[in-house]
């Protein structure tokens, strides 16, 4: 079995810090969080300097599961927007993903180019679309072990019943887990969790979303499993790189910023120097 299966068989809440890159990864586990979510809003923030709207392809974030792989064991759940493309695109981008280290892939039902789920104006495809893609995705995997997370963002397009119906289908079509994106009270998160008792639900907080944020015991007694937080540590990175920015533009230096950064031998054990 493997480490992310036996993790969600404990019974208790999972949340997992959403990062872009591998620093951000190593960040995670040297704090003590047991599993770790790629984020394709982080990728596509930090790497390219663009909102989250299909702008990041296949291979940049299997780019980015190699390197955080090759940092961490921790358990990897990796973003796969809607497959990139159609099933047979799907087939490629779960097995690219699976090699490259990633312990979950997450596929959503959105046409291309995908944007935020948190945003108006997303589109989606047929149901029996996305059913087609999870069947293949569930077929192509080398291994159970890899995880299949299926996404439907239909709450804010078709309303709340037609996206319990949605992951209905997704998990009749094999995922493993699922994830309604952007319930918007806490009566929607508990109709979506009375739907799919004893089935892995994945919680996403997303500071300034349309979910509301809840801690831990009240995802746990919502009914939810997995908890993202998929943009918070680059959201939070940012705002203490614009204040440190600030001081210098004003100051013309850094000497009174120490001690609101990682320090220099600090941040070298961070990375592994001692061990290169």
């Amino acid at each position: 079995m493997s480490a992310l299966r036996h993790r969600l068989g404990r019974g208790d809440v999972l949340p997992v810090p959403g990062v872009a890159d591998a620093l951000q990864a190593r960040l995670v586990d040297s704090l003590g969080f047991e599993a770790v979510f790629l984020s394709g809003s982080g990728v596509s923030l930090s790497g390219l300097g663009r909102p989250d709207v299909g702008l990041v392809n296949q291979v940049e974030m299997v780019d980015r599961i190699a390197a955080i792989s090759d940092v961490t064991d921790l358990p990897l759940l990796a973003d796969g927007d809607n497959g990139h493309g159609n099933a047979l695109n799907v087939i490629r981008t779960v097995r690219s993903f699976e090699r490259a280290g990633a312990s979950a892939i997450m596929l959503e039902d959105q046409v291309f180019p995908k944007r935020c789920g948190h945003l108006a104006g997303a589109r989606l495809v047929p149901t029996a679309e996305m059913v087609g893609k999870l069947k293949a995705a569930v077929d192509c995997r080398r291994s159970e072990d890899l995880l299949i997370i299926g996404r439907t963002d239909a709450r804010g397009v078709e309303g709340l019943s037609a996206a319990i119906d949605r992951a209905h289908r997704y998990r009749e079509a094999g995922a493993d887990l699922l994830f309604v994106e952007a319930p918007r009270s806490e009566d929607e998160m508990a109709a979506i969790a009375r739907a799919f008792q004893g089935v892995p639900l994945i919680a996403n907080m997303v500071e300034g979303g349309a979910t509301p944020q809840l801690d831990n015991a009240s995802l746990l007694a919502l009914g939810f499993q997995v908890v993202f937080y998929p943009t918070t540590v680059v959201r939070s990175a940012l705002f203490a790189a614009r204040t440190a920015l600030s001081e210098l533009k004003a100051h013309d230096t850094t000497r009174h910023l120490s001690d609101r950064m990682v320090g220099f031998d600090e941040l070298n054990a961070l990375v592994g120097m001692d061990r290169i």
